[in-house]
């Protein structure tokens, strides 16, 4: 990740949305930290000069609940689990697609879920997927270490790994650990396995990073040698020379997800800017720009296309046999019960 998210998550560590610098104030965009980035959207600062401001958020939750409370934005970047959190609480409108011509080459697989498209609109365009697996150090750990996600509860490693500070990935982690490959159908038993393995893996936790630049941070002064990460803290780290591989079939499976925007309801900018922004997001020269800043992968199947295997393979985005956890939208209710018993076993209950 380039060096704005570091400066990013600095403001995040003081508890406020920071806007990136003097932009276009006909556009605010709610975003993860690091992402204002112009490879993303160049058709836009074409057309209007300038970058959007940005607003910056380092967790799902934290970005949910200052829009709740009255923060205003334009457009935001959740992860799917959430759609149907903004759907609920009133928050966002349909997109309407007509105006959004790339729409056509999202790849279907990302509007299955009715919290996305449903017959009242399409609720939120998918534009970024990678997956979340085993960073370690090559130095200090072997690949047959990390063969399994028993890694993270093994106790040659305490006090030496870390896990995202992330419902979602933590609980996929720990059900993928306990044989459960569909979050979507989960019994009493299963999460109380699940929830068993998580609390031995917070044992072993030095800390839980808050987003990749804190990661990287991390495994780059050897205080963490296994991390369960996500591509773009794989691809920060390689950039400062970190020695990191990203196992992505340890031999319980791994996870992936996929992020994209909403479009608020009686938002303070312009209703035809956030659709230039959305269409320069889709444009097929974004998707290069995501996969060398982010080592993500983009949800344009055209724009994919365009793009080598090789170059998928560098950044770890390239399609992989075995088992996969897919964070699909969850059943809110669930959800929040895996929140609830998160912040618990973070505490050492």
């Amino acid at each position: 990740m380039k060096n704005s998210l570091y400066i990013a998550a600095s403001a995040l560590a003081l508890g406020v949305a920071t806007s990136a610098h003097a932009a276009d104030p006909d556009l605010i965009v709610f975003d993860w930290a690091g992402f204002e980035v112009q490879a993303l959207i160049e058709p836009y600062v074409a057309k209007h000069g300038q970058m959007p401001t940005y607003a910056f958020y380092g967790d799902e939750e934290e970005a949910f609940t200052k829009v709740s409370t009255g923060f205003k934005a334009d457009l935001a970047h959740p992860c799917s689990q959430m759609v149907r959190k903004y759907r609920d609480k009133g928050l966002i409108e349909p997109w309407d697609v007509s105006r959004i011509p790339e729409f056509a080459n999202i790849a279907p697989r990302f509007l299955e879920s009715s919290d996305i498209k449903d017959e009242t609109g399409v609720w939120y365009i998918p534009t970024d997927y990678a997956y979340t697996a085993i960073a370690y150090n090559t130095d200090e750990v072997t690949p047959e270490q990390v063969a399994s996600l028993n890694v993270f509860i093994d106790p040659a490693f305490a006090g030496r790994t870390s896990l995202p500070d992330t419902v979602d990935d933590s609980w996929a982690l720990a059900f993928l650990a306990t044989g459960v490959t569909d979050w979507t159908q989960v019994s009493d038993e299963q999460f109380a396995a699940a929830a068993a393995w998580l609390r031995q893996a917070h044992a072993n936790v030095r800390t839980y990073w808050a987003d990749p630049a804190e990661n990287a941070q991390l495994m780059k002064t050897g205080e963490v040698v296994v991390s369960w990460s996500w591509n773009d803290g794989v691809t920060a780290m390689r950039n400062e020379g970190v020695p990191v591989a990203f196992n992505r079939t340890p031999v319980e499976g791994a996870s992936n997800w996929f992020c994209g925007y909403v479009n608020f309801k009686d938002a303070p900018g312009s209703e035809d800017k956030a659709y230039d922004f959305i269409n320069a997001w889709l444009d097929h020269g974004s998707a290069k720009g995501l996969l060398e800043n982010f080592g993500y992968a983009h949800s344009n199947d055209a724009a994919m296309k365009e793009i080598t295997m090789e170059e998928l393979k560098a950044f770890d985005v390239d399609p992989i046999e075995g088992k996969m956890l897919a964070q699909v939208p969850l059943n809110p209710e669930f959800r929040e019960k895996l929140t609830a018993e998160f912040e618990l076993i973070k505490q050492g209950f």
